[in-house]
């Protein structure tokens, strides 16, 4: 059987990847069929230069699977990783020093080695604006040496909800703090679109439940750094997701020509599906960019067959 050993990440402009490194669906698409688990995340590095890391928000693995994901992954491959729970939404930012120096000693691990791309601290939908002397608390005591991002949920953090909320007394220069402490922290900010998925009635179940869990903000094109990173929901049948693509990519296009790197998650409901919107999107940005290749590479057909990336 075919083992793949260290092989840098694709060089693009642009980091993009789906919100997990395994799924069994994707033999053939990500890694040859009959690849084991344990290889999974080697042959998606080869694939995909970078990828989101949402089980850290669960529980943080010991420093020894740290150790091996960087040894699993070749240069030029970015871990983002989520903020635990522990700290975003159970602390909500306060009196949360030791989960953070725990979180801290496992992202030097993949500093280490040149694996940190930027982790982002996903905000719960009750941490709003009132909350904003803690959030800039915490985020000006994060060491300047890792690249951070951050994701806002709660309606208050987008002005045009608030100023639409006629019966409301709520300021609607939340969002401009929010951006301007950002700016000030060189803090990108996460800009999670989920339009393609609530554009219409849901077509399974797995869709259903999809809906029913994703939150459907504002879109914002917000630049607040050098990596602004598009966490994007797409649908299961991935050519539905065509017209939302082809309304980012002009935006994708500019920031790199500004010289800014973005990142693009393609999250899907079914996660098999994931690797599909990657390619579709890639394939659009393109057209937008005829002198860059964006092509993703495609892994042997079976795992006994010699590696052709």
């Amino acid at each position: 059987m075919t083992i793949p050993t260290k092989h840098p990440a694709p060089q693009w402009p642009v980091s993009i990847g789906p919100p997990v490194w395994g799924c069994e669906h994707w033999g053939g698409k990500v890694y040859p069929e009959g690849t084991p688990k344990k290889d999974f995340l080697s042959w998606y590095a080869r694939t995909f230069n970078i990828v989101e890391g949402n089980s850290t928000f669960y529980g943080l693995p010991g420093p020894a699977t740290f150790e091996k994901w960087a040894e699993q992954t070749g240069d030029g491959f970015e871990f983002c990783l989520k903020f635990p729970r522990a700290i975003s939404h159970d602390a909500m930012l306060e009196r949360c020093d030791a989960d953070l120096d725990l979180f801290m000693d496992r992202l030097e691990i993949l500093a280490r080695h040149d694996r940190l791309g930027p982790t982002f601290l996903q905000l719960g939908p009750t941490f709003g604006p009132e909350r904003f002397e803690s959030l800039r608390r915490f985020l000006r005591n994060l060491s300047e040496d890792f690249p951070w991002a951050v994701e806002v949920r709660h309606p208050g953090w987008f002005d045009d909800d608030a100023a639409d909320d006629v019966a409301s007394s709520r300021s609607t220069d939340n969002e401009q703090r929010l951006d301007e402490l950002l700016r000030q922290l060189q803090i990108d900010r996460v800009l999670f679109d989920s339009k393609s998925l609530f554009h219409a009635d849901p077509d399974d179940e797995i869709e259903v439940t999809s809906q029913s869990r994703k939150p459907n903000p504002a879109r914002r094109e917000t630049v607040t750094a050098t990596r602004p990173m598009l966490r994007m929901v797409g649908r299961n049948r991935v050519e539905q997701t065509q017209p939302f693509i082809e309304s980012w990519t002009p935006v994708i296009a500019d920031w790199i020509r500004r010289g800014l790197r973005p990142i693009i998650f393609t999250h899907a409901p079914n996660d098999a599906i994931a690797p599909d919107f990657a390619r579709r999107w890639m394939t659009t940005l393109q057209q937008e960019l005829p002198d860059q290749n964006l092509q993703i590479p495609t892994p042997p057909a079976i795992a006994d067959q010699p590696m052709l990336f």
